[in-house]
């Protein structure tokens, strides 16, 4: 059962991963060629309309972060995790040491809009340094960086490709 919940579908994801690598930048959606990055998105979408899945893994320390490295992601030492996070795409992270992460925080490596008549998509990963705090109710775009040594406000919309600094 464990196997099914939290194995299965991340061997997959590394197998899509090996023969439909995710390229960053843009891409449409609407098109008859295959999107790696829909592919990916589809493998993870079970923990995301399942979150306790991913919650009982925050509860055990370290877990988590462990959990997000078997995705790809790169993730420091001592990284705290609210049990409402949300990561729409794991393997897309880069998460320094000793960062927090308020309630509710969102990271969104990708988004979607209306062009024409058809969705673009953009992907790009999320660097988060070193000594972080994300406050509550947080969404992070893709392309976003926030450099070591920052606080950033409860509430907080960082849009795809912003800088964040402590400045």
């Amino acid at each position: 059962m464990l196997f099914s919940l939290y194995g299965f579908p991340l061997l997959v994801y590394r197998i899509h991963e090996l023969f439909y690598p995710i390229k960053e930048g843009i891409s449409y959606l609407g098109t008859k060629e295959y999107s790696p990055w829909w592919g990916s998105h589809q493998i993870q979408v079970i923990y995301i309309a399942f979150p306790a899945l991913e919650t009982l893994l925050r509860l055990i320390p370290g877990a988590f972060s462990i959990w997000l490295r078997l995705w790809g992601a790169k993730v420091g030492k001592s990284v705290y995790w609210t049990p409402q996070l949300e990561i729409a795409d794991r393997g897309l992270v880069e998460i320094g040491d000793r960062v927090i992460f308020g309630h509710g925080v969102g990271i969104y490596s990708h988004i979607i809009k209306p062009r024409k008549n058809d969705l673009m998509l953009y992907v790009k990963k999320v660097k988060i340094g070193t000594n972080v705090f994300l406050g509550a109710w947080n969404h992070v775009g893709p392309g976003v960086a926030v450099e070591d040594e920052t606080y950033v406000p409860v509430a907080t919309h960082l849009y795809p490709n912003k800088k964040f600094s402590k400045d």
